[in-house]
């Protein structure tokens, strides 16, 4: 039959899709299946599938198969013209431009393009908008039949269109490889079984190449390693694309020779070789050179005596010292032990002396905690790089070149991977001193690289770690589970004094209890929003996953109604109302990564969504920029770094093996809560993550800049 989409009311990850809609004779009813991937609201669609009957959600016509028709009724018309598909064209456009047109208005936008101008209100500029936008949904339903064809989601069209636009189609048959770390969401899979359909041999040197890259690339971003051992390498792309290893090896050396990736000999295991992807290799070299440049400066501080606090304690006078003396140097620490505190001391001190002092950090959220916690003003890392690549000009004063002040502080190093690390010591003036606060005990950076962690491997790199808990924080329950945690040990339980540990077994359970926790329980006996209670997740995937938790508070908190606006993009939806966090920095936009906000429209004539921050400014995303926004209902420890919330909530269960429990990671979980942290699960779940240490990361920063400081 032939129906209309009047509603999306679930998207599942793999497409699977519930849909509202109605047809001649048969109002109002639901579809469901995988064939709707991708179909917005207004589509005509001709269905073909069979009726049935569900134990909970009654009768529903399953989809076995799904085609994109053109609205031919002047009803059909003004809802899709209507739904936002179109940009440039709203609910009242679309009943002008169909009230002057009729049944022919979408031939006239086809074909006679330039009688759109007939219509009151359209003027060349919305006439040009509004046929740009046509050709491109054009295209892009085009794409999701291709992809369907090809047997990959249709969500992903949209995406692949915005990166290749009309040379999509050329790239899907030529060489769907370029696909993976360009389109987000596709990975080597997605593309090699795109490739395979067209036509590329299983055993070709293109194919191998692609697998030897991505399990380089895979490496990084999943794992942090900046190189794979060559064994390792080989072995996982042979069983990535199921081919012999003797296939692979002699690739390996053809990527090499054409320097897409580099080979050298292991930093610790003597006769073992490793390989770098290119840019991987290249910045590591960078960096090590820059930080041993730096080391080797002769200081520009504008201080040669200085007065002590007797207010701190003797390590932190020993840490104001190194920093004042030393033009690199790192100052660690765990909760309680007044890191902002000597911070304040340091930076008060130069300042004093007339020198110049650039606080940051590399999370909107971290940087405006370092500017609280220390009374001073404060950016991210990616900001203040920003100022000084846009101003090169080198007679430019200090407090207009913050990475070139005579002391450049950036907090929560930990956060700091390879890429970000090269960029700010290439920007920090020889003689100006680069302090980096941090807690080793945290989780690494999301993108590759340890780079706290490897300096602190380097002896040469002064340092002084704060040991003393001073006593307004000794009498907290969280700072002493952190404590515990850190020291490879179980937090008191259930707990107190803001640390508290529910035991529950089933996943669903859990889950269910942490969303009551952080939506009634909480919120009431503390007297607070349930916005001041953060869900944190060690996991993204999973009954008890970031993506499954968000989704079912959102759905108690803020579930679909008549009269509110959503939009679904692939399998998640944005309503008014909703909590958002950015999870990329726009300097465009002025947010970044970790700031939260709330949706305060949506805009269907725009194609674009509005947001509220927290800090009161209007921010707007355009439909194909969604992928940059998550909800913030509940996120992932990693997204919560450099945060810190009253309240935090977190599930800890063994799913999937518990890959994702390890102590850095309930550790940093730990410390995100000012007031209060419940932990709810497996006690044999937090028992395994108290005493798994992670991985070490394959860097090798600290041997190369080991060496370059002895050269």
């Amino acid at each position: 039959m032939e129906a209309s989409v009047e509603q999306l009311v679930y998207v599942r990850d793999d497409a699977y899709t519930v849909a509202r809609m109605s047809a001649d004779g048969v109002p109002g009813f639901v579809a469901t299946g995988r064939a709707l991937a991708g179909v917005q609201p207004g589509e005509t669609l001709r269905l073909l599938g069979d009726w049935s009957t569900h134990a909970r959600h009654g009768r529903r016509f399953a989809v076995t198969g799904c085609e994109r028709v053109t609205p031919s009724s002047v009803r059909a018309i003004r809802v899709y013209l209507g739904s936002g598909l179109i940009r440039g064209i709203g609910p009242r456009l679309a009943y002008a431009i169909v009230d002057h047109f009729g049944e022919n208005t979408l031939k006239v936008i086809d074909a006679e393009p330039e009688r759109l101008t007939e219509v009151v209100n359209i003027g060349p500029l919305r006439q040009a908008q509004i046929v740009q936008a046509w050709q491109e949904q054009k295209a892009v339903a085009a794409l999701m039949v291709t992809l369907q064809g090809l047997g990959v989601s249709p969500l992903l069209a949209a995406k692949i269109y915005q990166v290749f636009g009309s040379d999509a189609d050329e790239v899907l048959a030529t060489d769907p490889y370029r696909l993976i770390g360009r389109v987000r969401g596709i990975a080597f899979r997605v593309a090699d079984k795109i490739a395979l359909q067209a036509g590329v041999p299983e055993r070709s040197p293109q194919r191998v190449k692609a697998a030897l890259l991505d399990r380089l690339e895979a490496a990084g971003s999943r794992d942090g390693h900046c190189y794979l051992p060559v064994s390792a390498l080989v072995r996982q792309a042979a069983e990535l694309i199921e081919q012999d290893q003797d296939l692979v090896r002699p690739v390996v050396d053809a990527l090499a020779a054409e320097r897409r990736l580099v080979l050298e000999a292991a930093p610790d295991q003597p006769g073992q070789v490793v390989a770098y992807a290119k840019h991987v290799h290249s910045r590591e070299v960078a960096l090590a050179a820059q930080l041993a440049a730096l080391l080797r400066a002769r200081s520009t501080l504008p201080l040669r005596a200085y007065r002590e606090d007797p207010s701190l304690h003797d390590d932190q006078r020993a840490a104001v010292t190194m920093a004042l003396t030393s033009t690199v140097s790192i100052i660690t620490g765990g909760p309680g032990c007044g890191k902002s505190h000597t911070v304040r001391a340091i930076a008060t001190t130069v300042r004093a002396a007339g020198g110049s002092v650039t606080l940051a950090a590399p999370t909107g959220k971290a940087a405006k905690r370092l500017s609280e916690l220390t009374g001073m003003p404060a950016m991210t890392v990616h900001r203040m790089l920003a100022q000084q690549e846009a101003d090169p000009d080198p007679e430019t004063l200090f407090d207009e070149r913050p990475a070139q002040a005579d002391l450049v502080v950036v907090d929560e190093a930990s956060m700091l991977d390879l890429h970000l690390a090269t960029r700010l010591t290439a920007a920090v003036r020889p003689g100006s001193h680069l302090l980096l606060i941090g807690d080793s005990d945290q989780l690494p950076s999301i993108g590759a690289g340890d780079v706290l962690a490897d300096l602190l491997r380097v002896p040469a790199v002064p340092r002084v770690q704060l040991t003393h808990v001073f006593r307004q924080a000794a009498g907290s329950g969280i700072v002493d589970a952190a404590h515990r945690i850190r020291a490879g040990r179980l937090p008191a339980l259930p707990g107190g004094g803001g640390f508290w540990f529910e035991e529950l077994d089933d996943p669903v359970r859990v889950a269910e209890r942490v969303a009551h926790l952080a939506m009634v329980a909480i919120p009431r006996k503390q007297g607070v929003p349930p916005g001041q209670v953060q869900v944190l997740c060690p996991m993204r995937k999973g009954e008890t996953g970031a993506t499954a938790l968000a989704r079912l508070i959102q759905e108690q908190l803020n579930p679909a109604a008549d009269d509110k606006p959503e939009h679904w993009s692939g399998s998640t939806v944005f309503r008014v109302g909703d909590r958002v966090m950015p999870i990329r920095n726009n300097y465009d936009k002025g947010v970044f990564n970790g700031e939260t906000g709330t949706v305060t429209a949506v805009v269907l004539e725009e194609r674009a969504i509005e947001i509220r921050t927290d800090d009161g400014d209007s921010v707007r995303y355009g439909f194909d920029e969604l992928d940059d926004l998550t909800h913030a209902y509940a996120i992932s420890v990693h997204r919560s770094q450099g945060s810190e919330y009253p309240f935090v909530v977190a599930p800890i269960v063994a799913e999937s093996g518990g890959i994702m429990l390890r102590r850095k990671l309930l550790y940093t979980l730990a410390t995100r809560a000012k007031a209060w942290v419940v932990l709810v699960g497996q006690r044999e779940a937090l028992e395994l993550a108290v005493h798994r240490l992670g991985q070490r990361r394959n860097t090798g920063l600290p041997r190369r800049l080991a060496l370059t400081l002895d050269s």
